[in-house]
Order: C-alpha cells, then structure tokens, then sequence
C-alpha cells in the first residue's frame, strides 16, 4: 500500500468515527519558545489538551511533518530519520481507552492489512513514588481485543530481564509514560502528560539477535534495540498535569495517538528497511545514479543523505522557512546539509550541485501533500547551492588546518575540531593521517563527539525552559504584547507587515515582521509609544470562535502563509467604545486586559533574514 493510500485511509478511517481533519501545522512553531521545531503532531494542540475548546471540535484528527535531530546519530538502521511524518488523531475530553485502543487495532489490521499475530503491545507498569497507578485497564482492554481475533494474550511484567516469555502485552515503566519533555521527573510544571500503550509489529527473528552480535546475551523483548521488533503507534491517555504538589489529574481526559507513517508504509510494502519505501526509493535511486556505490553497498551514507536532504529541504521550503546558519533552527539546516555532504565523498559524489538534484525528488514526492514546498522551491535551491558552495570553500581551509598538525597522534579534541568546523569525517581524518604517518585519538574523539551530542540535543528539546505551553502569567503577558506590537508596527509601517515568527519566555519577547529596511530611531520611538499607549487605555481583550473565510474576509489579521482549520479563534484587542486596535488569528492564552502588562521597552532591533526584521522587548 502506497504512503498516499495509508494517509488517506488513515484520515477517512476517523472521520466515520465523527473526527474533522485539522491540517498539519507548520514544521517552524508559530511560537517557538519551548521548541525549535515541531516534535510530533500533538505539539500545536497543547493548549487544547490543557482544556481550551478547539474550534473544531472534540474529535480530531490529521497528519503531521515532524523534525526531531535527537535520533541524527541513529540514521543508518534503516529504520530512524530526523523527518518523518505521524498519523494523528484526538479525543479532546470525549472517548478514551476503550473506543480508542479497539479503534487502531482496526485500523492497522482491517485497513492497512498486517498481520494480528505480529502485533504486540506496551502499556505502563505504574509508578508509586508519583502515586500513578498501573495501566491495567488499558491492558484488559487489549486482552479483549487479541482474544476476539484468537490470538492469546499473556501478560508479562520485566521483560526486558526476563525476555518475551511468550507474552504479547508488556509492562514498562518510563518507556510508557508520555509528554513532550520525556519521563515524570523530566517534565516542567503545568505540563500534560500520561502514560501511554505502544504498538509493535514482529519483523522477524532473522532481523533479531544472531545478526547484531551485541545483543547476543541480552535478552530479546519488544522494547529492546535488537532490530527484530519496530513501534508502528503509539496511544497517549493524556490525563494528568504536573504541579508543585505532584501529578494532578486533568479536568478531562484525553487522547493523543500518533502513528509513524514511514514505518508504516514499510511493513504494509513489506519491505525491512523505511529508505526502500516509496517515501525514499526515488531519493535512493538518485544517490545511487550520481554515485559509485549501489545503497546497500553503504547503507549509513546513503540513509544520511536521503534523510537530511529531505530534513533541509522541509525546513527552508516550510511556510516559515528557514535559511542554514549558526543559531538556532538554521543551526541545525547547515549540519544536516553538512552532513550530507561529507556522506557525499564518502560515495565518490564529484558532481558539483548535486544537493539540490537530490532535493529535487524530495519535492517531487511531496509537493502533493505539502504543497509549500513546491511553492518555495526557488528559495530551496538558492539556499542549497550556497551551502555547498560555501562547504567546498571551507573544506580547502580545513586541509590547510589539517597540514599544520605536527604531533604523530591528532588528540580527540582535534580531530573533534575538525569534523565540527570543517565537515572532515573521521574516516576522512585517519586516512589522510595514515599518509602522514599518524594517528588518530578516536577515543578521544568520541568523547568529545558525546559533548557535541549532548549540547544539540538539549539546543533541540528547547532553547528556552519556559514558554508559552507553560500558560505562565508572565508568558502571557508578553504573548499579548506580541499583538500590540504587531498591531503598531502594521499603523507605522503600513499593511504589508505581517508577523513571521515570534520567541517568548517570561522575561521578554522577541518578533519578526515583513520589512526590507533596518527601522530609524525615530520609527522604533514611535512604535514603542504606540504600544505602551494602548497599554494604557486599558483596552479589553476577547475571543471568539469564528469561520474562517468570513474572519478572513471581515480583515482579521492571520498569517496567510498558515493552513487553517475551517473555524478558528479570533482575539479581538479594543475600548469599551468598541474601537478595535488589534484583531488577530490565535490560539491564545492572553491577559484579559492591557492595563496588566507594565511598560514595553524595545531593546533591540536587528535583521533576521532576507526580508524579515526582528524586535526583541521586555515588560517592566
């Protein structure tokens, strides 16, 4: 079954069950101050799991473009990609466990066809210290499930001590508890969260322990890494929140399910690796024409190349694109593409601009699903070649660098100097070293390597501790200066400014606008003193629900280069006369008057890319 087809049936399959499609959000979050990007599908719907009224509804469901750099290390399994896309469908305080878990079990085995036999499960095993009970019910549910089908169900507890001991359901501890920050003690105050039931399909012995000799005492069982079973879905019953007296529960219970569609795709196409899927076959074939090797000749070069290119790709294509550089999101475009091209003279890739032939077919694939790709393809292309042009450049400095090592072993730090300022592999460093006569500390490069590893991934779980998933008051604060300032930036600067990002914590904001020129001293006085001036007034803020194309037709303000769903929520910023100052799409939270947030101060004003300025300010 085609990737398409799997979407579709997907989509069609919850929407007989009363769930309105909402579309995916874009890869760069709207506020972006708990994370870099995107993690999963349930990301733009937190304020709603938190027991805000979506505007569609209770039942919802959708598919996503998620970007985790977490799993960059792991490509070259055949089964991890830092892109890849989930199935997603919601239950905002309407049914749980027991219409839920029947529900993607029919899925998966009426819709998309796998076999019920290779099917296992995970649920959650409890946690007294916290005081969360083991997910039994969950457990009961499935049991029911497997035994219509007549399939036994045994229940088995520490598996991965004991081993499968012929069980199908498996209890696990931080394995199965969900939210965005990871484990219980991993998670910030007033953050949801809850345990979870994994779905695993059997992929085989023969891709198990005899293969992988490290695991060949380990015993095997469905959470291990041995390779032989491989998680498909994944229910969340999100039902608690995290305070300072412990885990509450929620008002409501909720459901959160997320189904990796690569992996999917692989199992129905019957394939054992995602990158033979037609998610990346043409990538993989277009690695092997302008190539000297055939992929499973080096399976990590080509599962790296196919992935980050198509990463880098979805990144600078995305509605809210973004350009390689050193900060922040664009920190993470330049190493993938980097990366890339490391992995490219591994396979012998001496023609010039290959990138963007490759990204060509990324687009290709998906210009269908994510059309924004395909309609930013130019500034895709553009950002691609300089890259490269600017890696070719920097590889002819680090060989001058490399020269100058005179030491008969190039210390770890050294060799970590070079791979993460030059793109050399270590590969590429021990060969040119073996025609000097040197060695290399891999040891200690690898413990330096681990640093590095470290730093991207707390730089990728979120720059800021705080944010607006957080709702506190002072995030609050600052999300409704946000619009303030939007609002006198448009009456200043004129209509043709729209919003391209924001990043907010508690102790200050920071906005990007539409506009080509650096702002004079006297345009950023009068801005200031617009905002700080509807403070005053102690306009009132309020919110309603409306449809989309009459809010959009009526001159709400939006970010046109979002999808919306077909209703949404308008937040209206006016006097008790009921003149309007600011009028915009969001999905709140915000202050319930201006009169609460003190004084706006702009500290800085500075580009942020081609065409896009950037205002950073704090409240006093």
């Amino acid at each position: 079954m085609k990737a398409k087809e799997i979407r579709e049936k997907f989509i069609d399959f919850y929407k007989k069950r009363d769930h309105v499609f909402i579309p995916p959000a874009p890869l760069i979050p709207e506020q972006d101050s708990t994370l870099l990007f995107v993690n999963s599908g349930m990301f733009p719907l937190v304020p709603y799991l938190l027991g805000e009224e979506h505007p569609e509804g209770k039942r919802l469901v959708n598919f996503q473009k998620c970007f985790r750099s977490d799993d960059i290390e792991e490509i070259g399994d055949m089964r991890h990609t830092t892109l890849f896309e989930m199935l997603g469908n919601w239950s905002l305080g309407d049914y749980f466990k027991e219409e839920q878990i029947p529900w993607v079990f029919d899925f998966f085995v009426d819709e998309i066809g796998l076999d019920p036999k290779k099917i296992y499960i995970s649920v959650y095993r409890g946690d007294k210290e916290i005081g969360i009970e083991k997910d039994s019910k969950a457990a009961q549910i499935w049991k029911d499930v497997f035994e219509k089908r007549g399939i036994a169900s045994k229940e088995v507890d520490f598996a991965q001590e004991k081993g499968m001991q012929e069980g199908r359901i498996f209890y696990y501890s931080k394995d199965n508890w969900w939210s965005r920050s990871g484990p219980p003690e991993s998670m910030p105050l007033q953050e949801p969260g809850g345990p979870d039931s994994e779905i695993f399909y059997d992929l085989g012995e023969s891709l198990g322990h005899h293969k992988k000799s490290q695991w060949k005492n380990e015993p095997c069982h469905v959470n291990c890494d041995c390779g032989r079973f491989i998680e498909i879905g994944n229910s969340v019953f999100i039902q608690f929140i995290k305070t300072e007296n412990g885990f509450e529960k929620l008002p409501k219970k909720n459901v959160d399910f997320g189904g990796g569609l690569e992996r999917i795709a692989m199992i129905s196409q019957g394939k054992t690796s995602i990158f033979e899927t037609d998610l990346f076959l043409p990538i993989i074939r277009k690695i092997e024409e302008i190539s000297s090797f055939k992929y499973r000749e080096n399976v990590q070069s080509f599962e790296v190349i196919a992935d980050h290119v198509k990463a880098a790709t979805f990144i600078i294509g995305d509605e809210k694109g973004v350009s390689p550089s050193n900060k922040q999101q664009g920190y993470f475009v330049r190493r993938l593409l980097r990366r890339s091209m490391r992995h490219g003279r591994i396979l012998n890739i001496d023609s010039k601009m290959w990138i963007k032939d490759v990204a060509r077919e990324v687009i290709e694939i998906y210009k269908d699903v994510y059309p924004e790709i395909e309609k930013n393809k130019d500034f895709v292309y553009e950002m691609l070649e300089k890259e490269e042009n600017a890696f070719n450049k920097m590889l002819e400095k680090g060989i001058k660098e490399f020269e100058k090592i005179e030491n008969k072993e190039i210390s770890g730090k050294k060799a970590s100097f070079l791979y993460q300022t030059y793109g050399f592999p270590l590969e590429l460093i021990e060969e040119m070293a073996k025609e000097r006569g040197q060695k290399v500390d891999k040891e200690g490069f690898y413990e330096e390597m681990e640093k590095h590893k470290k730093l991207s991934r707390d730089l990728s779980a979120g720059v800021f501790k705080s944010g607006l998933a957080d709702e506190s008051e002072n995030t609050v604060k600052y999300h409704t200066a946000t619009h303030l300032l939007l609002a006198a930036l448009r009456e200043i600067l004129g209509e043709t400014v729209v919003q391209k990002g924001s990043n907010i914590n508690r102790e200050r904001l920071r906005f990007d606008f539409s506009f080509e020129r650096k702002l004079s001293k006297e345009e950023i006085s009068q801005v200031e003193e617009k905002v700080n001036d509807m403070i005053k007034k102690d306009l009132v803020v309020s919110k309603e629900e409306m449809d989309t194309k009459k809010a959009l037709e009526s001159g709400v303000v939006a970010s046109f280069e979002e999808k919306y769903p077909s209703r949404v929520l308008v937040y209206t910023i006016s006097d008790k006369d009921g003149n309007v100052f600011s009028r915009e799409i969001c999905s709140g939270p915000h202050v319930e008057k201006t009169s609460l947030l003190g004084k706006l101060i702009i500290k800085k004003e500075e580009s942020s890319s081609s065409g896009v300025r950037r205002i950073k300010a704090i409240l006093k």
